[in-house]
């Protein structure tokens, strides 16, 4: 089965500004020049903004002011988001500057009251984190990459996104059991998309937990039940485990959704002919070959299942059934001269209709292949 191929998309946040903020003479130059960055995009009110705020820190207790702090971070974050390209030649150690702050009033039993505040730099902080994976990803990078997602997910446990990203880097590091841990996640959500279900099915697969990839393939498709690769995916998992009670099910949409395609006619064919539907196996078969003639397995699996009938039917029809299957499976045997299936199954024809020159032909070739 084809893998479709992932692509990260940017996260992009608004801006907005902070007008939650109680209004106070001391704190007016920080809410004035952010409003003006909003209205007029103009980096050099973040550079003003940043300067108002860190002036106002000039004692140990400012140190401890939980609003003055609060605005800080929201300066800081709004900085650290906007300006990529540290036009305002901010400090290397502003963003760990930030992130430490942030961490400290989290703990705060009055942070609650500037919660939209905090939920703002939150989403800032995030975003730096993801642009700084996306920047190792573009290197190649996979262990800071996702040490930087890791760290974004800290700051938006919302953002369901993110999981991708972690899981996509864990992939690339070869750390299967949680590239298929953060994927899982993934499918569970209602937004989830064809590309993760497949991925985290392969990623099972790759690790031989073939159980854990038909769960999430059955959980995937209960969300986009119309997909014809997931359905594909799971039909094939049932094919290769022989779980045919299990398959046929799958068979009637599976043949919809890939009507010429003849290694599905095969799969449906055996599949019908393993439980005894030799009715539905019959035109399978035959549909099947039509689309390959020159494909082995349909036309022995045929000779087969005619020989079978044969032994079963009487007179005239029996006849016509060992016919067939005589014909098939010599057609088989032309198609893969070396194959000893097709000639075990006409030693059996040959018996049974006493052509012993034919008989001694294919034993004499059974011989020489087993030696």
């Amino acid at each position: 089965m084809l893998s479709r191929k992932i692509i990260i998309p940017v996260l992009f946040l608004l801006f907005i500004t902070p007008y939650a903020f109680c209004q106070s003479e001391v704190f007016k130059p920080v809410i004035n020049n952010l409003a003006l960055y909003k209205k007029k995009k103009d980096l050099k009110y973040l550079g003003a903004a940043k300067k108002s705020i860190d002036s106002l820190f000039t004692t140990r207790a400012d140190s401890s002011d939980l609003k003055k702090i609060v605005y800080r971070i929201v300066v800081n974050s709004s900085i650290l988001y906007i300006d990529s390209l540290n036009t305002l030649k901010q400090p290397d150690i502003l963003l760990d500057q930030t992130v430490k702050w942030m961490d400290k009033i989290s703990l705060s039993k009055k942070i609650n009251r500037y919660r939209d505040e905090m939920d703002f730099s939150n989403d800032c902080i995030a975003n730096v984190y993801i642009r700084k994976g996306f920047a190792y990803m573009y290197t190649s990078d996979f262990s800071n990459a996702e040490k930087a997602f890791i760290k974004a997910q800290e700051y938006a446990p919302s953002f369901k996104q993110l999981n991708f990203y972690i899981a996509y880097s864990n992939n690339k590091l070869g750390n299967l059991k949680d590239a298929a841990k953060y994927y899982d996640n993934l499918i569970s959500t209602d937004s989830t998309k064809a590309e993760y279900i497949e991925t985290v099915s392969n990623i099972y697969k790759s690790i031989g937990d073939t159980a854990k990839a038909l769960e999430a393939l059955q959980k995937g498709r209960r969300r986009l039940p119309d997909d014809k690769l997931l359905l594909l995916d799971q039909a094939n998992i049932y094919n290769n485990q022989k779980n045919y009670i299990a398959l046929a099910p799958l068979l009637n949409t599976l043949i919809a959704n890939y009507p010429n395609n003849a290694d599905i006619a095969f799969v449906a064919a055996n599949c019908y002919d393993h439980l005894g539907l030799y009715d539905k196996a019959e035109p399978l078969y035959l549909h099947a070959i039509d689309l390959n003639s020159a494909a082995y397995d349909p036309v022995l699996n045929l000779g087969v299942l005619y020989f079978k009938e044969g032994l079963i039917k009487k007179g005239n029809d029996q006849q016509k059934y060992i016919s067939q299957a005589t014909q098939l499976l010599e057609t088989a045997n032309e198609i893969s001269p070396n194959d000893a299936r097709s000639l075990e199954v006409l030693q059996l024809v040959y018996e049974k209709t006493q052509n012993k020159n034919q008989l001694m032909n294919v034993t004499n070739k059974l011989k020489e292949l087993n030696n």
